[in-house]
Order: C-alpha cells, then sequence, then structure tokens
C-alpha cells in the first residue's frame, strides 16, 4: 500500500472533527510561510535597552540556556 493510500484509509476511518484538525495542520505546514525583516522601531529599541539593563549587557548562548535548563540543544 502506498503512502498515499495509507493517508487516504487513516483519514477515512477518523471523525469529521479530527478530519478537520488534521487539515487545519497540513494546511499551515503547507502553506510557505515568510517573516517580513523590518527595522526596530522606537518600541522595540526601548525594549533591547531595557534588557540590557536588566542583564547587566550579559548575553548567553542558546546552547547554554539549553544546558542550563536540562534541554537536549540538538533535538530543538
Amino acid at each position: 500500500m502506498s503512502t498515499t493510500e495509507r493517508l487516504h484509509t487513516i483519514i477515512d476511518e477518523m471523525p469529521m472533527d479530527q478530519q478537520e484538525a488534521w487539515l487545519i495542520i497540513l494546511e499551515a505546514s503547507h502553506r510557505k510561510q515568510t517573516i517580513e525583516e523590518t527595522e526596530p522601531d522606537e518600541w522595540d529599541l526601548e525594549m533591547i535597552k531595557q534588557a540590557e539593563k536588566e542583564n547587566d549587557g550579559e548575553k548567553i548562548s542558546l546552547e547554554s540556556l539549553a544546558k542550563e535548563l536540562g534541554i537536549d540543544h540538538g533535538s530543538l
């Protein structure tokens, strides 16, 4: 049985509400979504300043944060 046939069988056996939920998920994953990059506005710049004050300018890498939280960074 092909992948497409297996999908059809699974979908045909699902209740309608589950079919609708999966349809939403599949359509969302199928669409190409892009995030438009823009320059930071005044609010963004203010939030950056505030974060820098609160963190004393200290930065932490994603890998270090994941390790600190006990998360395997490779699985993200």
